[in-house]
């Protein structure tokens, strides 16, 4: 019994450590005075959504409220600070049942290692104190270095909206937006489906637009939208505007088979003919773990997938360059635990989604370049 006591006392030490603010002096910077990356338009309602404004009345309620998550979006800095924080303010303070709070609404920080590599440092537990004001507050890290400039990376919630987000650091340390070269500006825009955005990773950075954003240095803009994936050509027109070096469409899973069948050409059409010289990737849906024992679903994923390749195909034959195609074979991994309720991925799913779409990903943006 004592030593359970122990245990639960030092679980709270730790999780007091990661989230208060501290009593150390410090100032606050705003990360529009940073570097924000991944965000695809400027002309959005408010400044952390995802779609522009003009939209608003050209899409489904349900759609414009999922691209006021913030998912994807992260802010760059370097600095010589000895301790990082952050203090934010949530639009919803938003909760789900199968979604750690840390994936939802929560924060994590990266450390840039050099070579391309990025590190997991710490993510904050949300806890807003005053529900009206929505406010989240803490430290991630201390005791750091001071005499040299590090590169960090913080990663806003998936599942909830930011209506600002700054970052805390030493009253008299420097900071910057970062070294450009590290996360270049080439930009892959990604649209899709609750999966893409990021449901159900525990934290931000382990959704599949992050790491693939990481591993292929360059900006991964998130458009995916929980529900409502479902090819709207207004949203096509919108990723078209960006001025983007690859596109990824993956919108199976929230389409039937017969949007699939009817949907897809014209969709992907639009991104082909507005910018004929971007890849297109087409993405399969994945078949869901479940899909090997209910006959129902062991017919019918496979089938709007068929439904989607045809489409490919016909793409494909009318234009046999820029399109490719990516099969849901693997996609979520061989061992079937890589969801957490049959459909939305844990960070084991995450990790084989951005593993199956990275070689192509490399391949194509070294290509283009």
């Amino acid at each position: 019994m004592r030593r359970f006591l122990a245990l639960v006392l030092s679980c709270v030490i730790c999780a007091a450590a990661i989230n208060a603010v501290g009593d150390k002096p410090g100032r606050y910077v705003d990360a529009l005075d940073l570097r924000v990356i991944n965000k695809g338009f400027d002309d959005t309602e408010r400044t952390y959504s995802r779609l522009p404004a003009v939209l608003k009345d050209s899409v489904r309620p349900s759609l414009w409220d999922r691209q006021q998550c913030s998912s994807g979006i992260a802010v760059r800095f370097a600095t010589n600070s000895s301790s990082i924080g952050v203090r934010y303010q949530l639009l919803l303070d938003f909760h789900m049942v199968h979604m750690a709070d840390t994936g939802t609404k929560g924060t994590d920080i990266y450390v840039f290692e050099g070579d391309s590599v990025w590190r997991h440092a710490n993510t904050n537990r949300p806890k807003v104190n005053n529900p009206q004001e929505k406010i989240c507050e803490a430290v991630y890290l201390n005791n750091l270095d001071t005499t040299r400039m590090t590169e960090y990376m913080i990663y806003f919630p998936l599942y909830d909206g930011v209506e600002w987000l700054q970052v805390k650091i030493d009253e008299d340390a420097r900071i910057t937006a970062g070294d450009p070269a590290v996360i270049d500006r080439r930009k892959v825009v990604a649209y899709g489906t609750s999966i893409l955005q990021g449901g159900c990773a525990s934290r931000p950075g382990m959704a599949a637009t992050n790491i693939l954003s990481r591993e292929l240095n360059c900006e991964v803009v998130n458009l995916g939208f929980s529900g409502d994936g479902r090819m709207n050509d207004c949203v096509a027109r919108a990723m078209a505007d960006i001025d983007a070096d690859l596109y990824i469409v993956d919108p199976v899973p929230n389409c039937t088979e017969m949007m699939c069948d009817t949907l897809t050409y014209g969709f992907v059409n639009i991104l082909r003919k507005a910018r004929p010289d971007v890849p297109v990737v087409m993405v399969e849906g994945p078949i869901y773990p479940y899909a090997r024992y209910d006959s129902h679903f062991g017919s019918y994923l496979p089938a709007k997938n068929a439904a989607f390749r045809r489409n490919y195909e016909r793409l494909k034959a009318e234009n046999p360059d820029g399109i490719y195609y990516v099969d849901s074979v693997n996609l979520d991994g061989v061992e079937d635990d890589g969801t957490v309720d049959g459909i939305h991925l844990t960070d084991l799913g995450f990790r084989h989604y951005a593993d199956k779409l990275r070689p192509v990903l490399q391949y194509l943006l070294k290509k283009e370049k």
